[in-house]
């Protein structure tokens, strides 16, 4: 196996969406070095597609009353809008690390409009997860806890005084700062008191203090005590060695392996002594692991779509049907603002199961069917499998695939649908 060829595949597809057209073959000519500068280069925080208008719907109209079906068409709408515009966007954004990093965040703090209903909070919650995708963790997790959708989704408004509720506690510490068993029961407590005395307007997503709901004694939370605001509760958590570990294998299980663990004294670690996420990204990016071939990731749908859009210059928005879209990728069960439960998606083996190969070989027939197969029909028939593998920064074909694609090279169509559904091309090598 060419070692340099699969470390610059993974930069474009575990750090990126996958290469456009030309831009494999131009970084395998630049070499990995340059293609990894390029890449961290690429690390700001833009917006390539016009987001779409969203305005506040207010609170749900009665079942019965006049109002509720233009309402209920309205919601719909803005949901169709919002999931519809981020597909484009991460095709189109030329800063793919950035908007790698964005949906990364969407799966670590994963947060669900079917609960929270309305777009606009989740419109708010990913402009959050851009603006501190590569910046400082700490400042990111306080404002995680001031999102009025993460609030909504774990009940935060709930939480008073009177009547404590441990979700968002609990969650912020297991799931989002410092990993399983590294607190107690009594931290979760303690530290839900340091969180109760807030209310969230539902259809904004706005986060408001009510200060007669707020518990104000002293807690005592992985060993401090003090009278905490959640920003100052927030700031301990994160400080913690285990906060360091714990984010480390998140993006190391999301980036380079699903399956060998992190090791206890990687690089990435003490890079992100600081909680500088950039550092850490950066530290992983130019890791030696990433060129270890027993480090393979399965794609998950998503990430498989946006590639193949990239790949054939097709935007999401402007193909035959969004709802067909929407139906494949629901059958692939992921859709994006809809992760399943607080845990995110899963990675890897729940992506490969029979029933969703079927689904992702309808879906390939159907976006291949709208691909310009002009470029293609122009190299010889033999040479079509190879160009495939540069156009979509394949590593290499196995002699079964090898086989396969000789078997359709005719049949421009085919072929593509073959190659996207591939073994090589599903699994990020």
């Amino acid at each position: 196996m060419d070692l340099k060829r699969l470390e610059t595949a993974r930069l474009f597809h575990r750090f990126g969406f996958g290469p456009r057209p030309g831009e494999f073959e131009a970084a395998l000519k630049n070499g990995v070095e340059k293609t990894r500068s390029e890449l961290l280069a690429k690390s700001k925080n833009e917006i390539a597609v016009t987001p779409p208008v969203l305005i506040d719907l207010g609170k749900r109209p009665e079942p019965k009353s006049p109002e509720i079906a233009a309402f209920s068409q309205s919601l719909r709408a803005q949901t169709t809008s919002l999931s519809k515009w981020w597909l484009d966007q991460m095709v189109a954004s030329e800063n793919q690390l950035h908007e790698k990093m964005v949906w990364f965040w969407h799966g670590h703090w994963a947060t669900s409009i079917g609960k929270v209903n309305y777009a606009l909070p989740m419109y708010n919650q990913n402009l959050t997860f851009r603006k501190y995708a590569l910046g400082n963790f700490s400042d990111f997790a306080s404002a995680m806890f001031f999102d009025g959708a993460l609030q909504i989704w774990l009940d935060g408004g709930e939480n008073t005084l009177k009547a404590p509720n441990e979700n968002l506690s609990r969650e912020m510490m297991e799931l989002f700062v410092l990993g399983v068993n590294r607190y107690s029961e009594m931290d979760v407590r303690e530290l839900a008191r340091a969180f109760t005395g807030y209310q969230i307007t539902r259809s904004t997503g706005e986060v408001v203090s009510v200060p007669r709901r707020r518990d104000t004694g002293a807690v005592t939370v992985l060993g401090k005590t003090g009278v905490m605001s959640p920003e100052e509760v927030i700031k301990h958590l994160v400080s913690q060695p285990d906060c360091a570990k714990f984010i480390n294998e998140r993006i190391w299980y999301r980036f380079i392996s699903s399956t060998a663990p992190l090791s206890e004294n990687n690089p990435s670690i003490a890079a992100f002594a600081s909680r500088d996420i950039s550092a850490l990204i950066k530290s992983m990016v130019e890791s030696k692991a990433l060129a270890n071939p027993e480090y393979s990731i399965v794609k998950s749908p998503i990430e498989w779509f946006i590639a193949v859009c990239r790949a054939f210059n097709l935007t999401p928005s402007q193909m035959n049907s969004q709802n067909k879209i929407n139906s494949y990728l629901d059958k692939l069960s992921q859709i994006p603002f809809s992760p399943p439960n607080v845990g995110g998606w899963p990675t890897d083996e729940a992506w490969l199961s029979s029933a969703s190969a079927q689904f992702r070989l309808a879906f390939a027939t159907w976006i291949a069917s709208q691909i310009d197969t002009s470029q293609l029909t122009t190299i010889a028939p033999e040479k079509r499998s190879a160009y495939l593998a540069d156009l979509l920064g394949v590593v290499e074909w196995s002699p079964r695939t090898t086989f396969a694609l000789r078997e359709v090279r005719n049949n421009p169509e085919r072929l593509i649908t073959l190659a996207i559904c591939s073994p090589e091309y599903v699994v990020s090598a």
